[in-house]
This record gives structure tokens, sequence and C-alpha cells, in this order.
């Protein structure tokens, strides 16, 4: 947990002082107008402790809204700043970028400002459309009839996903015509408040399939109890380190791994009947050869977001076996999800949104 705190705090301080620094130098305008900018910019960061803390679910809706979505949009702002400003001190260097346009330049500026605008709208705009991605499953076990799934992970539902949002989701995911809806945790933000009070589980009755689902470590963040009381409403099949047979299938849903005490795979897979297709959903894609050894046959997880913005996606990478969609160890096939929805600033910068339409024959 410190070291979680010290990297996504820590850096990005140091991030900043790099991009105050480079900012103050390039303004070519007052020293007031400079202070003015610096502290506007620490505003800023600041600010990201209150659109992620608790306090926000004592303010306005709409308020909570505009905190959430500009202090979270601040930390992919500042990173592009850094990435600019880091391409062009190199430029310098190397003596391709002029050093008159670091300071006090209206030219380097505005240049700085347009390039963002152009990246961050591109972002947004590739945020909002939902890749369908189509993929073949293929088993030898028996199947009465070919399956058609809907697979989701990664709704974060919340102050910025909001139900007029969901509501789109919804008609998209019901034009695929699904037998069964799959989904691989986080449906919830951080908080319940704001899935409460637009009566969120009233979009989710309107699926026209089943949904089963398990928890991700973001229904731990807003209250894994209050979290299993929405997914009642909603009408989702909660699977809480749990099996079940669906026609000729068996879901296994395994608990979050920030539950230190979940079941082990191998544990759950002795419940299960193997003679039928087995799919397990696990929210965080660690240590995927479990899968393998207990016999399961498709693994569906999400978690990684693939980084969201690049080069995010480039840790992602290192980090996991796999981070973002398909893949094979033995007779197992996995798919990592980069997400339909998003934690944050809506931007997608190399990576997408999307959902799975998976045919299993």
């Amino acid at each position: 947990m410190r070291l979680g705190a010290l990297v996504f705090f820590g850096i990005p301080l140091l991030g900043m002082a790099y991009v105050l620094w480079h900012v103050w130098c390039i303004l070519p305008t007052s020293v007031w107008v400079k202070i003015l900018s610096m502290v506007g910019m620490i505003g800023l960061f600041m600010l990201l402790f209150v659109g992620i803390g608790r306090s926000l679910d004592t303010l306005s809706m709409s308020l909570a809204t505009i905190i959430y979505e500009v202090s979270t949009s601040w930390l992919i702002i500042l990173l592009y700043l850094f990435l600019i400003f880091l391409l062009l001190d190199i430029g310098r260097l190397f003596h391709i970028v002029p050093k008159q346009w670091l300071f006090g330049s209206w030219k380097g500026l505005l240049g700085i400002v347009a390039f963002l605008s152009v990246v961050l709208l591109y972002g947004n705009i590739r945020y909002r459309h939902k890749v369908r991605q189509p993929l073949s499953l293929h088993t030898e076990k028996t199947l009465r009839k070919p399956v058609r799934l809907l697979l989701m992970s990664d709704l974060h539902l919340g102050y910025h996903n909001q139900r007029q949002e969901f509501h789109r989701w919804v008609d998209m995911i019901n034009q695929e015509n699904p037998d069964l809806i799959l989904i691989a945790g986080d449906i919830i933000d951080r908080s319940l408040r704001p899935l409460q009070e637009q009566r969120m589980w009233e979009e989710f009755r309107r699926l026209k399939a089943p949904v089963i689902a398990s928890l991700g470590n973001h229904e731990y963040y807003s209250g894994e109890q209050g979290s299993e009381e929405f997914y009642q409403k909603a009408g989702i099949r909660l699977l809480r380190d749990a099996s079940m047979e669906w026609g000729d299938l068996v879901i296994v849903g395994r608990d979050d791994r920030t539950n230190p005490h979940r079941q082990s795979v191998n544990k759950l897979m002795a419940k299960v009947d193997t003679t039928k297709y087995v799919i397990l959903l696990d929210h965080q894609p660690y240590h995927q050869e479990l899968a393998e050894r207990a016999g399961v046959d498709f693994q569906f997880s999400g978690h990684t977001h693939y980084g969201q913005v690049w080069p995010i996606s480039w840790i992602t990478d290192a980090v996991y076996e796999d981070a973002y969609g398909p893949y094979q160890k033995g007779n197992t096939h996995y798919y990592v999800s980069s997400g339909i929805g998003i934690w944050g600033g809506k931007f997608r910068i190399g990576t997408r949104s999307e959902y799975v339409v998976a045919e299993l024959r």
C-alpha cells in the first residue's frame, strides 16, 4: 500500500515540479501572471485529493462530478505536459529545438497548447467510441448449440460514467442479442452514491440477457457489502468464490485479490464439473498459469485498462504476462479486456474502450 501511494502520488509530484518549472520559464508574461498560473496548477493537483476522497459524497452531484472530472483529467494533462517538455529538452540538447522556444515564448506556448488540445480531443473521442471486439472460442466438450457471450469489464459507473452514458451502453449490448452477459469486476467506480441517486440498477434491468459478474478491487473501495446489495437490485448474479452451471457451461467467479483470504483457483475448480466448458471470471490477471493447471477452459479478466493512455500501456505490458487481448497457455484460453469504461479522465490514447462478443462453438 505504501509503495502504491508512493508511485501514485510521488511520481506525479516530481513530474509536477518539472512541468511547473518549464511553464514558469515559457510564459511570456509578468511575474504575477506566472505566480497565479503556478497557484492554479498546484490547486488542480491538490483537488485530486478531493476528487478521489470520501468527501466527494458530501457535495452536490453536479459539483462532485466537476471536481472528479477536472482533477482526474489533470493527471493526464500533467503526464503529457511532462512528455512534451521532456522531448523539447532533448531536442534543445541536440540543437534541434531553438532554446528561445522554451523561454518567454508565445510561439512555444501556443504550439504546446494547440498540440495538447488536439491530443486530448482525440483521446476523448476515442474513449467515447466503444469498440466491438469479436472472439471465436472452440471446444470439443458437449455443446448442444453455439453460445453468444457478451464480455465486459471495468465499467466504472459513478460520477463520470453516469446513467445517461450507461443507457447508451445498454442499447449497444442489447443489439448484440447475447445469450449471456459476463462482467469481470469494477462495475462500480469507487462510490455507490451516484448509482443510487440515479437509480442505475434500472438500466441493468433493461438488459435482455442474464448477467453474471465477479467483484473487482473498486467494489472493495466502494464497500463490498453495499456493492452486493446493488448487484442484487440490478438483477446481477454475483459469484464470489462460487460457481454455477448455465446450460452446458460452468461459470466460476473468483473474489478479487484485494481479499487476501479468497479461495485458490484449485479449490474453486475442485467443486466444478469439468466435463462442461468452464469459464473463470477473475478481475486481476495475475498468475494466469493457475487457471491452466486447474483445467479452466477460458479465463476472462480486466483491471489493467491497458494503461488507459500511452505510454502507461508500456508499464502494464511489463507488469502483466498478458496485459491486453487474447492469450493461450496450454489448453486454456484467456482474454484480458481494456474495459468498456475508464477510471478518471475520459481519454484513450493508444488504447481503446471495448466490449467483447464471443461465439462459443
